[in-house]
């Protein structure tokens, strides 16, 4: 069994399958050799056309025609008799040869076989065209003078089809073959290793595939299906539990949500009643003669009443605008009138704060695509966050500012300690976190420039 688990991980490895798969090749090349030779005689054997042809003859047309000339120059002052017998034991050694001679007198003698295109009388003409037209042409063609060139004793002729020349040689004076055989098993060898990381290229693109595909609903990687246990196999399957535990994580992460989305509505439900009869106590007891230390310190208590009040109206509204169950009502609008109508409606407060308003704004309309119910509460927001945080600066500004590429900038801005410096008194954030959602929501851009010299956030449209 433990044997069969260390054979499982040597094929599950790529690494050892490609050492492998070098050792085999380089097994394999010095068997080339000896297999292109016996490549070379199959292919020969098999489907060459040629007859086969004694052993020794044929050679060479050289050698051939050497023989040819040495046997008509031997032939001087034969009779006709002794040239044809002379002829017959030719053709006897060399059956494939066809032959004939011609007399002094240019009349056709004997035909060893019988030729049909030969003259029985040849003319000075046909013999120069026969001359011309048999020079490297198929058959072979030999003509030797009997007796020596000029002894007017007439000629002999040998023809021989080329294809008994080209007889079948060594392996090695077939270079052309040979080579052909190594290259084919050369390109094998590449074609095999193309093969082996083109396979490893398209798990990994199919890897990559499913890292930068997330699902649609979840937004989450999509998994993988295993193929095969090596490197690769266990990057995939280190990957599916990468995406699991993602799953896992946002499954919790929505229960978590769901559970703080439900309280915040139950706890801001549950507040409301005590603070009503909390106010209730205020009212009867602002009836009752107090002291002027008694009448500040019930002053004091209904103004941290009605901060707790807007802590739970802006817990209800971030409750509700972040769990979509707000469907903001889009439409284009001058929202510097809004600005003004709801700076107009804190002026009040920001008297009895010491707070001095400056406002600034561009006469022409400013229209942005918002909700006017949500872009009055974002404002409300911005305001109140300067008279809890900021009352000590004494100064609110609101402002139109023109920057390039942007039709116009909505500025507020406060004297105050700052965002990092504020006092006991600071919040829980939760009235900016309200003004960052309705922004992003309504597709505008917002900018906190914050520090010891007071806020500045700018509002524009994207």
């Amino acid at each position: 069994m433990r044997w069969g688990r260390k054979q499982g991980r040597f094929r599950n490895s790529l690494t050892n399958r490609y050492l492998l798969f070098i050792s085999m090749a380089m097994i394999f090349m010095p068997i080339m050799f000896p297999l292109a030779s016996i490549f070379y005689w199959f292919v020969n054997d098999t489907f060459s056309e040629r007859p086969p042809a004694p052993p020794g003859k044929y050679t060479s047309g050289a050698v051939l025609e050497k023989m040819w000339h040495e046997e008509a120059a031997g032939l001087s002052g034969a009779s006709p008799k002794a040239i044809d017998q002379k002829l017959n034991s030719i053709r006897q050694e060399y059956p494939e040869i066809s032959m004939f001679w011609v007399d002094g007198d240019n009349t056709t003698r004997l035909q060893l076989p019988v030729q049909p295109n030969v003259p029985e009388v040849w003319s000075a003409l046909y013999t120069v065209q026969f001359m011309k037209n048999s020079l490297d042409s198929d058959p072979f063609t030999s003509v030797a003078y009997i007796g020596g060139e000029g002894s007017g004793e007439g000629f002999m002729v040998m023809q021989l089809p080329r294809k008994y020349l080209n007889v079948q040689q060594p392996i090695a004076s077939e270079p052309a073959l040979y080579g052909l055989f190594m290259a084919l098993m050369s390109g094998l060898f590449i074609l095999v290793s193309w093969l082996f990381f083109v396979r490893i290229r398209k798990r990994l693109l199919r890897l990559r595939s499913a890292m930068t595909s997330p699902h649609t609903v979840t937004g989450l990687p999509q998994p993988v299906t295993l193929t095969k246990h090596d490197e690769i196999g266990q990057l995939e399957e280190g990957y599916n539990d990468m995406v699991i535990q993602l799953e896992e994580g946002q499954r919790r992460q929505q229960e978590e949500e769901e559970l703080r989305k439900s309280l915040i509505a139950s706890l801001s439900h549950d507040l409301r009643t005590p603070l009503t009869v909390i106010r209730s106590h205020i009212f009867s007891m602002e009836r009752e003669p107090l002291s002027a230390k008694g009448k500040e310190s019930l002053s004091l208590i209904e103004s941290k009443i009605e901060d707790l009040g807007g802590l739970i109206d802006n817990l209800l509204s971030y409750n509700l605008l972040t769990s979509g169950k707000v469907q903001l009502s889009m439409e284009p609008t001058d929202v510097l009138r809004i600005v003004k109508e709801s700076a107009a409606a804190w002026y009040p407060v920001w008297e009895k704060a010491g707070i001095e308003p400056d406002i600034q704004v561009r006469d022409e309309p400013l229209r942005w695509n918002v909700d006017v119910l949500w872009f009055r509460r974002l404002l409300d927001n911005l305001f109140q966050n300067v008279v809890r945080h900021a009352q000590s600066g004494q100064y609110i500004g609101i402002h139109t500012e023109e920057r390039e590429g942007l039709e116009g900038v909505l500025v507020i801005s406060d004297h105050g300690p700052g965002i990092k410096s504020r006092s006991s008194n600071k919040g829980t954030g939760i009235g900016l976190a309200i003004v960052d959602h309705l922004t992003r929501e309504m597709g505008l851009g917002c900018h906190v420039d914050s520090s010891d010299e007071g806020t500045r956030i700018s509002i524009w449209k994207r």
